[in-house]
């Protein structure tokens, strides 16, 4: 690899990565020639794989005509066009769309639409919104407030008003049935305890991802889950907010993974794929009845400058388009049970391997030390770090997070662009049995090392 010039830019750590060249389809090349295959969609946004035409044509013809409108001077014929699409495709009743760049400030707007109708419907009250812990809901201090992810929060609770949460159902870390109803009954029934603790009338919402994201690693729900935490919250009039923000845009094989449970939120938060990474947007959208009171009682006091940015929404509604007329939605339930099917075969081969699961292309394994007990790698291995480099070097991306709160536990996100194929699916497999098989053997014990 070419040493990387001096850079003025940073992020999270020091940690240099190669100069990006191109990317096409599932795969990226760096300055020096190598090929990555995206095994992750970037962060689990390029669903529709990079440099798709179609999408890129879409934006050029909006380019010739604006760049920018800002919304308080003018409406944009790309604007309306997608939120008429993200408004169809959303729940009955669920109509009107507030446009925004990215995950964090979509759920931010969620938190902030849902205080500003309990004002308006005159319950000042309520307040406490609800999550689970682990979550992960956004970095913005809003957003962090009902995250579940200690590493992330703890810097900041002083600078903010930390919100109660509720176990996440792991249920393969306790032990459960996932595919039981009492199961999911257990961990929604979490729920209606802590509103009755909180105080029921001091409860706004409840947040929750349908299909867990990057703190716990793909996780869906115990049977009859969803449903109940619906019953739940409508008993106490709470409302409920999906945040689809990694799971929607069709990544698990429906528009909206609540979509597989058959269950409506009253106000729902969708980014990352929702414009696949051709330009910065995500959504909140609310429930009429929501909406109208807020408005009737002065307005929604928020916003962001490039709400509505006919840019961004014209390479969203480009992207919709692609994933419904290229069956993508389909190819992601079909592409991915073959890929949960082979991520499980590696069990066989690889005991660190505890549990695979996820839904469509929202696919993740998790390591442990030992599988019957489901005890995590020893943190110190770092392994959820370890195991993402040494796949780059074979040349695949995956993602990876702690899964036990961020405190401990290795999981890896594997969601390729929906756009993979059976081919694909053999090239993730073999970078993750080389990858995997040179970390056990960094894992084993030296020869002739005394035992303690």
């Amino acid at each position: 690899m070419t040493a990387p010039p001096p850079s003025h830019l940073f992020y999270q750590t020091r940690r240099r990565r190669p100069m990006l060249d191109q990317a096409r389809g599932v795969y990226m090349w760096d300055v020096d020639g190598k090929r990555y295959l995206d095994g992750s969609s970037g962060a689990m946004v390029c669903n529709i794989g990079h440099s798709n035409p179609r999408v890129l044509e879409a934006m050029r013809r909006q380019m010739e005509k604006s760049t920018f409108g800002y919304r308080l001077h003018f409406e944009t014929e790309a604007a309306e066009r997608l939120a008429e699409k993200t408004a169809a495709l959303s729940p009955p009743g669920m109509e009107k769309v507030f446009f925004v760049s990215g995950g964090s400030e979509a759920v931010e707007s969620a938190i902030k639409l849902a205080r500003q109708y309990a004002l308006a419907t005159g319950e000042a009250q309520r307040w406490k919104v609800i999550s689970r812990y682990p979550s992960y809901h956004g970095s913005t201090l809003g957003a962090l407030a009902v995250t579940g992810y200690t590493p992330m929060t703890a810097p900041f609770d002083a600078m903010m008003r930390p919100m109660p949460k509720i176990p996440a159902p792991r249920a393969y870390l306790d032990g459960l049935d996932a595919s039981d109803p009492e199961t999911g009954r257990h961990y929604a029934d979490k729920l209606e305890a802590r509103i009755l603790e909180e105080g029921p009338e001091t409860v706004l919402a409840f947040i929750v991802e349908p299909v867990g994201g990057a703190s716990t690693g793909a996780l869906v729900p115990p049977a009859g889950y969803m449903a109940r935490i619906r019953e739940i919250c409508d008993r106490y009039g709470v409302l409920l907010i999906h945040d689809e923000v990694m799971s929607g845009g069709g990544r698990t094989g429906r528009f909206f993974a609540a979509e597989h449970w058959n269950v409506a939120p009253d106000i729902l938060a969708v980014s990352k794929g929702f414009a696949a990474g051709y330009a910065p947007l995500g959504a909140m959208v609310a429930h009429d009845r929501i909406v109208e009171a807020v408005l009737d009682d002065g307005g929604f006091i928020h916003g962001y400058t490039y709400a509505g940015n006919p840019l961004a929404c014209a390479a969203g509604l480009a992207v919709i388009e692609e994933i419904e007329t290229q069956g993508l939605m389909e190819n992601a339930t079909r592409i991915g049970a073959l890929l949960k099917a082979r991520l499980a075969g590696l069990m066989n081969r690889f005991p660190i391997i505890g549990d695979v699961r996820g839904e469509g292309l929202l696919l993740a394994f998790e390591l442990v030390s030992d599988r019957a007990a489901m005890t995590p790698l020893p943190r110190e291995v770092k392994a959820f770090d370890r195991l993402v480099e040494i796949a780059y070097g074979h040349g695949l991306i995956i993602y990876s997070r702690r899964t036990r709160g961020g405190h401990e536990g290795d999981h890896f996100l594997v969601c390729p662009p929906m756009i993979a194929t059976d081919e694909h699916v053999d090239e993730i497999i073999e970078g993750l049995t080389l990858s995997l098989d040179q970390l056990m053997q960094e894992l084993a014990p030296a020869p002739g090392a005394a035992s303690a």
